[in-house]
């Protein structure tokens, strides 16, 4: 696998798409820290890490939203990876910009850890521009 956070992003996309109640996948930092940050902007229920034998995984519990009382919709209408890793998107902080006017959010990794761009922005700070969620 060449790059873990555009696998993360694909399963959450897929199990959206499926239905799927929750979804596990092995554990890093960098993959924690953005399920930590779509949890506290309420795009996922829950975000919890449990080990099997010497591995960790990360088990996402997902967000649908009731549309009526056969339909629910999932929280995430898109994820998208912007930073890639044949190349590699950096943005300055006056460069980072309102995803879907302000209803999604960016996700930046800066020299103080990963953050929303807006927190980024207010803190004076860019790095590499992760992904976009809507």
């Amino acid at each position: 696998m060449l790059d873990p956070i555009a696998d993360m992003l694909t399963r959450i996309r897929n199990a959206q798409r499926a239905g799927h109640r929750e979804v596990v996948m092995p554990s890093s930092k960098l993959k924690l820290s953005i399920a930590r940050i779509l949890e506290k902007e309420n795009f996922i229920e829950k975000v919890e890490t449990e080990t099997e034998g010497v591995f960790e995984n990360i088990r996402i519990g997902l967000k649908y939203i009731k549309v009526s009382q056969t339909r629910k919709d999932p929280a995430i209408r898109e994820i998208k990876r912007v930073s890639h890793e044949g190349q590699r998107i950096y943005v300055k902080k006056e460069d980072i910009k309102k995803v879907k006017n302000g209803y999604g959010i960016a996700v930046v990794s800066t020299s103080k850890g990963v953050m929303t761009g807006r927190d980024a922005y207010r803190q004076g700070l860019g790095g590499e521009y992760l992904c976009e969620v809507w």
